[in-house]
């Protein structure tokens, strides 16, 4: 039995969301703040009460460790972004993509996400596939939609996996 370039991708995101359910339903609210580190990113509440994510543009030496709501924004930024691109809208600029606030919030943000990229996986033909992705390679003719929706799986899982192993840290460090 064969399966189609979609039907994979598919399984493939289901098995990775089913991964992250399982941190995102453990996780507590400490848990999304928590500084793993002396050089660390996160989200910061901003005196217009909105919370924008730390950010340079170049590659800092040490590299920050991400708390897990700098991770949650991130991943709500490249998502969002990648939606916007397959669904043939204007992508949202960075700054544009704030973090929810809270955990909780955060949680049900990732989730409307993925029932939106749900969707849009759906609706994906053969064709359609096959043409040259918008995103994240703009510039680059030889990447196709297919490549787009297999790095939207590989991010995903790399930022679960980072999720889950702060979650592990904090646990062991902070909670025992």
């Amino acid at each position: 039995m064969s399966a189609s370039p979609n039907t994979l991708s598919r399984w493939q995101f289901d098995l990775t969301w089913s991964l992250f359910e399982f941190h995102l339903g453990l996780l507590d609210d400490t848990d999304f703040l928590w500084e793993p580190g002396k050089v660390c990113w996160t989200v910061r509440e901003g005196e217009d009460g909105v919370w924008r994510p730390d950010w340079d543009e170049s590659e800092l030496d040490p590299i920050p460790v991400p708390t897990i709501a700098w991770l949650t924004w991130h991943i709500g930024w490249w998502w969002s972004t990648a939606i916007d691109h397959a669904r043939g809208r204007t992508p949202r600029e960075r700054v544009d993509v704030t973090w929810p606030g809270d955990g909780a919030a955060a949680v049900a943000w990732l989730r409307e996400l993925r029932t939106e990229w749900l969707s849009v996986l759906d609706d994906l033909t053969e064709e359609d596939l096959d043409a040259v992705a918008p995103f994240p390679w703009p510039s680059d003719p030889e990447h196709r939609v297919a490549h787009m929706v297999a790095w939207v799986n590989a991010e995903l899982m790399k930022n679960v996996a980072e999720i889950g192993q702060l979650r592990l840290l904090k646990a062991s460090f902070v909670d025992s």
